[in-house]
């Protein structure tokens, strides 16, 4: 197996018309979810990706499971937990930069996690795992479900990717920061927003990440995500730009990290140069951004050849 995630998925409620939401009468219902979107990007690129989850005893919670299923992800480890209904949230589009979520996250089936709920000998299986901070956001128990999981990842030589994914309507920035610095010991990799930085670092400048990251956690590679600017990586005592995709209609902006983030681990897995991560992880999320929805846009290798012009895409 080669990447693992932990965390929850919710109905996404996408609106019909754009728009403040007290305006709109229609929705049609999609699957969302961080952790799960990375699982279903890695997934899409070939990779062999496993997903611990809890969802509802309810319709919703059938249908992402299926959902997760059919996208050829390992649920071995997703309960469906009776008395907690599985989340929701809402989208309202303004336009293409302004999209706001309205999450209904209470009684969150993931509140039923247990320490004892982690499977060390299914973790080991696994070449990566994946962290994301929204699923410490959900719930504080849940904290304590990624820290035993990261040391059962650390003992057993996996490897360990992290993206801050912070979400202040979840929690504050101090919370954030906090307990996403209490997991940097077990962690091989973080990548991040500027935004992402400043909130855990109080910098987002690269010789001072550099410096933190290696002395106070010895973090020897990490990515800085800088949006229509590209991203810069740091590994190997050596600093890499990557220019991102430039002329797209960016038509949503959500799930455009988690592809990045597919893209990245996808590289990693592969052997590839830094150079080279970051060219691919930039190109998958430019491909997402030019498609509505969550994952919706999470591309196969052969979208991706054709949205770089690498393979013709013959339509007729």
């Amino acid at each position: 197996m080669d990447v693992l995630t932990i965390g929850d998925a919710l109905i996404t409620m996408n609106p019909m018309s754009n728009g403040p939401l007290r305006f709109v009468n229609s929705f049609e219902r999609k699957v969302g979810g961080a952790e799960l979107n990375v699982a279903i990007g890695c997934s899409r690129l070939g990779l062999k990706s496993g997903w611990i989850s809890r969802l509802g005893q309810d319709e919703f919670g059938r249908h992402i499971y299926s959902f997760a299923r059919g996208e050829g992800i390992d649920v071995e480890h997703v309960k469906l937990v009776e008395g907690y209904p599985t989340s929701v949230y809402f989208k309202e589009i303004l336009n293409a930069n302004r999209i706001n979520s309205y999450y209904y996250r209470g009684n969150s089936p993931t509140e039923t996690f247990e320490t004892t709920d982690i499977d060390e000998e299914y973790v080991r299986q696994f070449k990566i795992l994946h962290i994301s901070g929204v699923f410490s956001a959900i719930h504080k128990n849940n904290r304590e479900i990624i820290l035993a999981l990261l040391k059962i990842a650390k003992k057993n030589n996996v490897y360990v990717t992290l993206d801050p994914n912070i979400r202040l309507k979840l929690w504050s920035a101090e919370e954030a920061r906090n307990t996403l610095c209490s997991y940097l010991p077990y962690v091989d990799m973080i990548m991040m927003g500027e935004e992402e930085a400043e909130i855990l670092f109080s910098t987002s400048k690269m010789d001072e990440l550099t410096q933190l990251l290696q002395e106070t956690y010895s973090i020897k590679n990490f990515v800085l995500k800088r949006g229509s600017k590209g991203a810069v990586g740091y590994e190997d005592d050596q600093i890499t730009s990557s220019s991102a995709l430039e002329n797209l209609e960016i038509v949503d902006e959500i799930g455009a990290g988690d592809a990045f983030a597919s893209g990245y681990i996808y590289g990693i897995i592969n052997g590839w140069t830094m150079e080279k991560r970051l060219s691919f992880a930039n190109s998958v999320a430019a491909f997402v951004l030019t498609v509505p929805g969550d994952n919706e846009g999470l591309p196969y290798i052969e979208d991706l050849e054709k949205f770089l012009g690498l393979k013709k895409d013959i339509q007729r």
